[in-house]
């Protein structure tokens, strides 16, 4: 880590951001051990203090977040008091990495999900993102994405603004010449063929590519 003197903060590894959703302890656990950073977007900060872990910085409003003193003795605090944007912007634009995980920014409440989701749509042209949650990944993608996936593996394709795609190989429901967008046409629950999956799109719309989460480290791996 670098950039202790200012914003942003550098990392050349990987990073997660942590929230105040649902968050697994044990994959905390595993993230650290595998050499991830941890960041809390505010009261997240807890959520990594609860695994046992201290983050590299926690950064945000500070509205939820416990004890702040006692954490401003362990690490780094950035108190950025903007209401124009969420925690978990505040932490993507006060950091740099090669890949950023977002863990807790889903559950226990469905509005901090949308601005999750609004979030990932928002920043996917500056950085490679992808979004943990209990059952699922789901990787921002911008341009053309392939990958290995089972016969009968599920995969979804959820357009974050309209997105046309010229072809796709390795999909049970081929996307060739479809456009998909919210409140329209969806490309969720498709299933791969058996073997590699190539995704096409038209142009540099960003896209989420949403697979089951035992497949959390092999797209850490193909975006780094």
């Amino acid at each position: 880590m670098s950039g202790a003197d200012g914003l942003p903060i550098v990392f050349d590894g990987p990073l997660a951001i942590v929230g105040g959703g649902v968050v697994d302890p044990a994959l905390l656990v595993e993230l650290a051990g595998r050499g991830v950073a941890l960041v809390g977007a505010d009261g997240g900060g807890d959520a990594i203090g609860a695994a046992g872990l201290t983050p590299a910085a926690i950064i945000g409003d500070l509205d939820s977040l416990s004890d702040r003193a006692g954490w401003e003795s362990r690490t780094r605090v950035i108190h950025l008091a903007e209401q124009e944007t969420t925690d978990f912007e505040k932490a993507l634009y006060s950091t740099t990495a090669p890949l950023t995980l977002a863990l807790g920014m889903t559950g226990k409440r469905l509005d901090h999900t949308l601005s999750a989701l609004n979030a990932m749509h928002k920043f996917a042209p500056k950085r490679h993102l992808l979004l943990v949650d209990e059952v699922d990944v789901a990787l921002a993608v911008i341009g053309p994405f392939g990958f290995e996936a089972a016969k009968g593996e599920r995969v979804s394709i959820y357009p974050l603004a309209e997105v046309s795609f010229t072809h796709s190989e390795g999909l049970l429901y081929p996307l060739n010449g479809l456009t998909l967008a919210p409140g329209g046409r969806l490309g969720t629950s498709n299933a791969g063929l058996g073997g590699r999956v190539e995704i096409v799109p038209a142009d540099a719309t960003p896209w989420l590519l949403i697979l089951g989460k035992a497949r959390l480290w092999d797209m850490v791996q193909a975006n780094l």
